[in-house]
């Protein structure tokens, strides 16, 4: 399993490689972060941040899906300018095709709701669900309630 995440203190990235390598430690603020070494433990809590809830995504970068799907429109765009009908569908098909292969193809990978931690590498069971919103937004809730009492409370930490 390998997970990245962002330090709980200072938000510095870091990851761990699990089994192998338990604890790392932040560069810039020395905080300590271990892992258990059993992969079925480590993903009962957050080995970053202790939180218990999860979900799953397709571990594929945005920015690659966002370029394919923008040259595609470009294309299709130009052949339509010139009444080229055929090769315009083909290349929305084509692209379609294209997108529906990579998902199937694509791993998945679990991320925490709390810090975010993204962890590769794990068979996601049936209570990792897809992206939800509300528990999302709950615990963004919390972190901005967290940080206002730590700066009304003279920047100790809550």
């Amino acid at each position: 399993m390998n997970i990245h995440f962002s330090c709980p203190v200072c938000s510095c990235p870091g990851r761990l490689q699990v089994p192998g390598q338990a604890d790392w430690q932040c560069p810039q603020c020395d905080n300590l972060v271990h892992a258990p070494q059993d992969v079925d433990a480590a993903l009962a809590n957050c080995p970053v941040c202790g939180g218990h809830e999860f979900y799953k995504k397709k571990d594929f970068p945005h920015q690659l899906g966002m370029g394919i799907l923008l040259a595609a429109c470009l294309a299709s765009s130009v052949t339509t300018l010139f009444y080229q009908w055929w090769l315009t569908w083909g290349i929305l098909i084509g692209s379609a095709a294209f997108d529906g292969i990579l998902y199937l193809l694509v791993k998945d990978a679990i991320v925490c709701y709390r810090c975010q931690a993204l962890f590769r590498g794990v068979v996601p069971r049936e209570q990792h669900l897809p992206f939800e919103l509300t528990i999302f937004e709950r615990h963004r809730q919390e972190k901005l309630r967290r940080a206002e009492l730590q700066k009304a409370g003279n920047g100790k930490p809550v």
